[in-house]
């Protein structure tokens, strides 16, 4: 199948982090390039070369690799020689990419997403039942995965799943009775977004023999780091354009999804704050002038600048969890991430 490259390379990640130290660097772009290899391997092993092709399709298409990288960097910090741990950091770091691609699968189900990372989504090729088959099975082929690599990656694995899914569903039910949206929007990316980071930072630690408080302090970082992640994609759903983001524009108000810009602006007073409260009024904004609306009452209110206060609060803590690891090459690279990351909306 010819590839799909829609986004940069990965390495351009590596790229833009502009590391003084040309070994991490060199490193990490040959990481990159075997767990690709490792990833592309895993996901299209099996006997049927259509299944193969679908479950290549939404890897060919690209995307930035944040979470394998993750994986390399938080094994920098491991007591043995890359070489000797080598081969379990790219199983590593294909299984946290197999999970991602495959919740990008059921996601798009559930939002309805005619695009992903600027091709056409799955469901919008396949229809929905094949879409939820081909993440069910990039799920099943991580476990796998997980499982040759031992008892504690396991556990790992499996716990990051059950608050992904407890994250899915909180995002459906809504906040609870007397819960305050904020405080239930904070909870659902912790387990959507932040988990997953997360456990990237803790499976690089686990195969390459980082030291535990080392180890604690990558999943702290994680945390924070998934949440900025989530709250700059909250912002770049109605702030950048669909070239950008590699999503429909609005798409979160297509499906209801009330992000924190959304509630932001729900929050506020006068005459286009009620407006966008009666566009919203009957959740999902299906149509397409409605939606067109939205967004631009989303983008001249204050929600904007509000929630950059918070994506920066958060990136600060995100930095801050560094201070607890050693001073190596790799600790600056998870800092020059932060930044990435943060500013990627601006």
């Amino acid at each position: 199948m010819t590839a799909l490259t829609a986004e940069p390379l990965p390495d351009s990640l590596v790229a833009r982090l502009d590391l003084a130290d040309r070994g991490l660097v060199d490193r990490l772009h040959r990481g990159l390039a075997r767990s690709e290899t490792r990833l592309r391997e895993v996901a299209a092993d099996v006997p049927d070369a259509l299944v193969a092709q679908w479950s290549r399709y939404l890897i060919e298409a690209g995307g930035k690799r944040l979470r394998p990288l993750l994986v390399l960097l938080a094994a920098e910090f491991g007591e043995t020689a890359p070489a000797d741990r080598s081969d379990r950091v790219q199983d590593a770091a294909a299984l946290v990419e197999l999970i991602h691609v495959a919740s990008l699968h059921h996601d798009d189900v559930m939002d309805g997403a005619r695009s992903r990372h600027g091709v056409p989504s799955a469901p919008a090729r396949w229809g929905n039942r094949t879409a939820v088959q081909l993440g069910n099975r990039l799920l099943i082929r991580a476990a796998r995965l997980a499982a040759d690599l031992g008892g504690e990656v396991v556990r790992l694995q499996g716990g990051a799943a059950e608050r992904l899914v407890q994250g899915q569903l909180r995002e459906l039910t809504g906040p609870a009775v007397g819960e305050s949206p904020l405080t239930h929007h904070f909870a659902v990316i912790a387990d959507k977004t932040a988990s997953l980071i997360s456990l990237a930072l803790r499976l690089g630690g686990a195969v390459a023999g980082v030291p535990a408080p080392a180890v604690r302090a990558l999943a702290e970082y994680g945390e924070h780091l998934g949440i900025v992640f989530q709250l700059s994609d909250d912002l770049l759903d109605f702030a950048a354009e669909p070239a950008e983001s590699g999503k429909d524009a609005g798409i979160d108000l297509a499906v209801g999804v009330r992000t924190l810009p959304v509630l932001l602006a729900l929050s506020e007073d006068g005459p286009r704050a009620a407006e966008l409260r009666r566009l919203l009024e009957d959740g999902p904004v299906v149509d397409e002038n409605g939606r067109r609306r939205a967004v631009e009452l989303l983008r001249s209110s204050t929600a904007e600048a509000r929630a950059r206060e918070l994506l920066h609060s958060y990136a600060t803590d995100a930095r801050d969890a560094l201070s607890a690891l050693p001073d190596v090459p790799a600790r600056a690279a998870l800092a020059g991430l932060v930044g990435l990351v943060e500013h990627r909306t601006s």
